[in-house]
C-alpha cells in the first residue's frame, strides 16, 4: 500500500506514457495540478487526454513513468486513489436498468463519506426523478447523474473526462453551475479535459495544452493570455519575411497580411517586427483561449510537416 503525503500537488506525473501495441498514445508526460487548482487540460480529439486520465484513476495500466494523485502511488493503490476521487466519463457507466435512487443508494454503499444532503441538493439542481430508469434518461441527464454520483461522496479531487460532450447548451449550463457549486462551496481540486474552450475557460485556472500525447505548455491561464500575443503586420510586396522574433509559434501570410503568435511577448519584439524590412505597419492583438490553442496546434503541425521534409 502506497503511503500518502498531505502536502504537495493534487496530481503529479512524472514522464507518464502509455502503449498500445505501437501506438504511443501518452508520451513523457510531466505534468502538476495544485491543490484547490481548477485545471483545464485541452487538446484536440486523440491528443491522450482520456488515456492520461484512465491512468490517473487506475483503470490503465502504465507503460513508463509514475502517476500520484492527492500523493498516493495511482499503480501501487489505485483503490485508495478511487476512493478519494470523483470521476465523471465522457460515456456515463451506470447500470441502464436500475432507477436513479437504485444507482445512488449503490454508489452510497461504496463510500462512507457519502453526503446525503449534498446528493438532495444535486437531485434537486439536476431536477433528476429517483423513479425514473436510467436507460429512459437523456444523455445530458445521465451526465448530471454521473456528476452527482461523482461528487456526493464529497471527493478531494474531480476529474472530468469530456463530460459536455453531446450535451444541449442548457444541459452544459446547468452541469457547469452543478461543478462550479461543487468547486465554490468546497475547495475542491478539479482537472476537466475538453477541447470545448468556452465552457473550460469559464471555470480554469490553470490549463495545460496536450498534443499527440505531449505537453506542449502548462501554466496559468491569466498568464498565458497577457505573455502570448499576435502581431499583425502589413506587407509591402505580400512576402513573409525569413527573420522573426524569438518564441514565435505559429505564422501566416494571407495577402499582404503577416500574422505571428509569439510567447513571452515584449515591446521590444514590436519593434523588431516595425523594423524588418518589406513590413509597412504592425499592431499588437489580445488573444482568447480558443485563438491561443489554435495557434499552438496549428504551430506544432506545421513543425511536424517541415521536419517530415512534406513541404
Amino acid at each position: 500500500m502506497s503511503i500518502p503525503t498531505p502536502d504537495g500537488p493534487a496530481v503529479e506525473t512524472f514522464w507518464l506514457t502509455k502503449r498500445f501495441g505501437r501506438t504511443l498514445a501518452v508520451d513523457n508526460l510531466s505534468l502538476t495540478v495544485p491543490r484547490g487548482s481548477t485545471f483545464g487540460l485541452l487538446g484536440p480529439n486523440g491528443a491522450g487526454k482520456s488515456t492520461t486520465i484512465k491512468m490517473l484513476m487506475g483503470m490503465l495500466s502504465i507503460t513508463a513513468g509514475q502517476a500520484r494523485v492527492l500523493g498516493v502511488d495511482v499503480a501501487s493503490d489505485p483503490v485508495q486513489v478511487k476512493r478519494r476521487v470523483g470521476y465523471v466519463p465522457e460515456a456515463p457507466h451506470i447500470y441502464r436498468w436500475m432507477r436513479v435512487g437504485e444507482a445512488i443508494g449503490f454508489c452510497r454503499s461504496c463510500f462512507p463519506t457519502w453526503n446525503d444532503a449534498r446528493c438532495r441538493e444535486l437531485l434537486e439542481l439536476f431536477g433528476l426523478d429517483v423513479q425514473k430508469k436510467v436507460k429512459h434518461l437523456s444523455k445530458g441527464m445521465q451526465t448530471k447523474l454521473s456528476l452527482l454520483l461523482a461528487v456526493a461522496h464529497e471527493p478531494e479531487l474531480l476529474l472530468l473526462d469530456e463530460p459536455l460532450s453531446g450535451l444541449d447548451p442548457i444541459a452544459r449550463e446547468e452541469f457547469l453551475d452543478g461543478v462550479l457549486r461543487t468547486v465554490c462551496d468546497r475547495g475542491q481540486t478539479v482537472l476537466i479535459s475538453s477541447h470545448m474552450l468556452d465552457d473550460v475557460r469559464r471555470l480554469a485556472d490553470t490549463v495545460g495544452f496536450l498534443y499527440e500525447g505531449k505537453l506542449l505548455l502548462q501554466g496559468h491561464l491569466e498568464s498565458l493570455l497577457g505573455t502570448t500575443k499576435r502581431i499583425t503586420a502589413t506587407l509591402r510586396d505580400g512576402v513573409r519575411p525569413t527573420n522573426v522574433p524569438d518564441g514565435t509559434i505559429f505564422q501566416r501570410t494571407v495577402g499582404r497580411e503577416w500574422t505571428i503568435t509569439v510567447r513571452d511577448f515584449s515591446p521590444e519584439k514590436l519593434q523588431q517586427v516595425r523594423a524588418i524590412d518589406g513590413v509597412e505597419n504592425a499592431v499588437t492583438v489580445d488573444l482568447g483561449l480558443e485563438d491561443l490553442f489554435k495557434d499552438f496546434i496549428r504551430g506544432c503541425r506545421t513543425e511536424k510537416v517541415l521536419e517530415s521534409g512534406s513541404v
